[in-house]
């Protein structure tokens, strides 16, 4: 994303996440409403910006959080997410192409 009215500082990583809270479906198809108990979950979001101290991620990198620990801002009317790099828990690898051998997945 270009043209946003923040320049990140530090170790700063802001994301835009990946879908809202709510209900889901189980892989096998079963609907979970957004008001089920459950453990903490993770979630995906895409990194929109990031400071100069960061190192591990880049932009457009899709990283993995925890929503509890998290300070949300709005821009140009879009809401996003705002960590620090040692919040992230993983980022997503990509499948090699090229050589035919295989990435990781989370």
């Amino acid at each position: 994303m270009t043209g946003l009215p923040v320049r990140m500082l530090h170790d700063r990583v802001l994301v835009s996440r990946d879908g809202e809270l709510g209900e889901r479906r189980s892989t096998a198809g079963i609907v979970i409403p957004a008001t089920a108990s459950m453990g903490r979950r993770l979630a995906w979001a895409a990194v929109v910006a990031i400071g100069q101290g960061v190192r591990a991620v880049k932009i457009e990198d899709r990283v993995l959080f925890d929503p509890e620990d998290k300070a949300e801002v709005e821009l140009h009317g879009a809401s996003y997410v705002l960590l620090r790099e040692r919040d992230v828990h993983a980022v997503a690898a990509e499948r090699l192409e090229a050589d035919g051998r295989t990435g990781l997945y989370l």
